[in-house]
């Protein structure tokens, strides 16, 4: 067979088509592995001012009762004006969920899932979102404060907002909006090629959620029998404060013998050595709530120590995973923490710029609920191709306010060893950067860029200045108007300290900042007992709208719900249109190799 007198010009035509076909789809968002813009970034979380969420419920009294159990119910919602129908609601939270539901308050936090129901719905591109209820914060911002500087500084965090909520047209409460860290937060940092997810607990009381399902607040203060532990002889456990059974929230007054200072970090003066009990004290018997760095809720997993090559070791871990993982998945992050935990080539394991910069924020607002504190959880882990970073979560109790016992100890906290952490392999996601030398300067370095570039005193000036006529006006919120100043101020002032005590440090100077005169318990603590709880009466809410049980949210604004259709729509089609373009791509490149193939010698 003789050859086509064009066939070298065909076959390079051909190809060249096929070849730009390839590159523009290789280029398309569809297979992206970069971060990737999200529509709710700029609408929700656009943070120069209070969004607005009324949610449409038919019977919210009937919904609060299930709030504890975490059970979803449907409603619809409507945010800044524009409506979403057939959306999944549930309270949400660990302990706040019980303390809200001892106090004269319904002021739960909750959880909008918007694909619970019909799994293509989303608020532009968002599946999950958090409303947080404020609750132990008097300031109403230090998750708000620590998310902004955690994104101001590059670390990846999710985004948030404040929100004034109404149900069924009525005034509710002033919340904080938060991006669930799910899959369109995965999405927004790291593209639609992300990795794996997980969230691990020591506290075990959210199962796979990490939030609270199925969490039994009775449990966590029982021996292995269901009975109350049992203490040493001429121990009285109602002098525990918030710590114990029976806590009246006063500092512990403890039994001849007991030396507070040997406490760690969850008493005053602590070292974050295991504490040092009276003679017939026996541990075993305290069901898990003796505070120290090696309290039992510590899982070695959650902790990420290095256990084995058995998977069935890290459940704690593998049963938090957030995405759809496999036995693949679960060897490489073995091998992953085998790595991190031989504190040799990090790199290969950990990404470390991430990690640092996430660490440096931790370590500045002194949060000890965290893996860093001798709870060891609220923290989320994720991994890609081997490599693991740390995603932020819950501040509610930072700038020492987890005990809020003493705010030179918080103020003057070593952001070389924070909370006293105990550095012999205990938490090897933070202990790497100190164990060298090189890593230890980047990550000084990296805290120097921080306090030069994150301005705390301006984020809290915006976010004071937005939401204090919110404040005045919100009939549910857990302090005084008067607290609410007084606790901006405080914190206004332990960041400014804050600042001066890790300057000092950075520069080699160890005397210590005087703090003395910050009382960290006016920020809102976790022992906090005062927290006020007004009774919510919808005859004096100042209401806007009101629209009534039997009202669907498409009725209540028609013209922007077919909107919303429209562009998920379009955004359906526009991925169709790159898978299109691939399968063309393909195909001509078949043709144009047969054809190649018939006309040759």
């Amino acid at each position: 067979m003789t050859t086509h007198k064009h066939i070298d010009r065909i076959c390079v035509a051909v190809l060249a088509f096929t070849l730009l076909l390839s590159v523009l789809f290789l280029n398309a968002d569809g297979l992206s592995v970069q971060a990737k813009e999200m529509g709710y970034e700029a609408r929700l979380f656009d943070t120069s001012k209070v969004h607005t969420i009324d949610i449409i419920i038919d019977d919210w009294d009937a919904f609060l009762q299930t709030c504890q159990s975490e059970t979803y119910s449907m409603c619809s919602v409507v945010i800044d004006g524009e409506a979403f129908q057939n959306i999944g609601i549930r309270g949400k939270g660990n302990t706040s969920l019980s303390t809200v539901a001892s106090m004269d308050s319904d002021r739960y936090s909750f959880k909008l899932e918007f694909d619970q129901y019909a799994s293509e719905n989303s608020y532009y591109g968002l599946d999950k979102l958090s409303l947080n209820n404020l609750i132990q914060d008097n300031t109403m911002m230090k998750d708000y404060l620590t998310y902004q500087m955690m994104l101001e500084f590059g670390a990846d965090a999710p985004l948030c907002s404040y929100v004034n909520i109404s149900v069924n047209g009525e005034a509710w409460g002033l919340y904080l909006a938060v991006e669930a860290v799910e899959e369109s937060f995965l999405q927004r940092n790291y593209g639609s090629n992300y990795g794996e997810l997980y969230k691990p607990d020591s506290m075990e009381m959210g199962g796979g959620r990490g939030n609270g399902k199925n969490f039994d607040p009775s449990a966590q203060t029982s021996t292995e029998n269901g009975e109350q532990p049992s203490m040493p002889e001429g121990f009285d456990p109602s002098q525990m404060g918030g710590m114990m059974p029976g806590g009246n929230g006063e500092q512990p007054s403890m039994p001849e013998g007991f030396d507070p200072s040997q406490t760690g970090g969850m008493m005053p003066g602590g070292n974050g050595e295991q504490p040092s009990m009276p003679e017939s004290f026996d541990p075993s018997q305290m069901g898990g709530m003796m505070p120290g760095a090696g309290m039992s809720n510590g899982a070695s997993d959650v902790k990420l120590q290095y256990i084995d090559d058995q998977a069935e070791s890290y459940s704690t871990i593998f049963d938090s995973a957030k995405t759809n993982i496999t036995a693949a998945d679960q060897k490489r992050l073995i091998e992953s923490l085998k790595q991190l935990n031989s504190f040799e080539n990090i790199d290969a394991a950990v990404d470390t710029e991430a990690v640092m910069r996430y660490f440096v924020v931790h370590n500045y607002v002194v949060n000890a609920d965290s893996y860093t504190g001798s709870m060891v959880h609220n923290y989320y882990l994720y991994e890609k191709d081997g490599r693991l970073s740390m995603i932020p979560w819950d501040y509610n109790l930072a700038f020492g306010t987890f005990q809020g016992n003493n705010a030179n100890s918080a103020v003057n906290d070593d952001i070389d060893a924070p909370l006293s952490v105990n550095l012999n392999g205990d938490r090897p996601m933070i202990e790497w950067i100190y164990r060298n030398e090189e890593y230890t300067t980047q990550y000084h370095q990296y805290f120097k860029e921080f306090i030069d570039t994150v301005d705390a005193d301006k984020i809290i000036d915006s976010a004071y200045t937005l939401i204090a006529p919110y404040v005045e006006s919100d009939l549910t919120k857990f302090c005084t108007v008067e607290e609410f100043e007084l606790g901006v101020e405080t914190l206004r002032v332990f960041c400014q300290k804050r600042t001066e005590a890790v300057t000092a440090q950075l520069s080699g100077n160890d005397t210590a900042i005087d703090a003395s005169s910050i009382d960290l318990s006016a920020m809102g603590t976790m022992n906090q007992r005062n927290m006020s709880a007004p009774t919510f009466s919808r005859d004096e809410a100042a209401t806007g709208e009101t629209f009534s049980q039997s009202e669907t949210a498409p009725n209540m604004n028609r013209n922007q719900m077919k909107d919303r259709f429209a562009e998920s729509s379009a955004e359906a089609n526009s991925q169709g249109t790159i898978w299109l373009l691939a399968g063309i791509s393909v195909l001509v490149l078949c043709v144009g190799l047969l054809f190649a193939f018939k006309f040759k010698k």
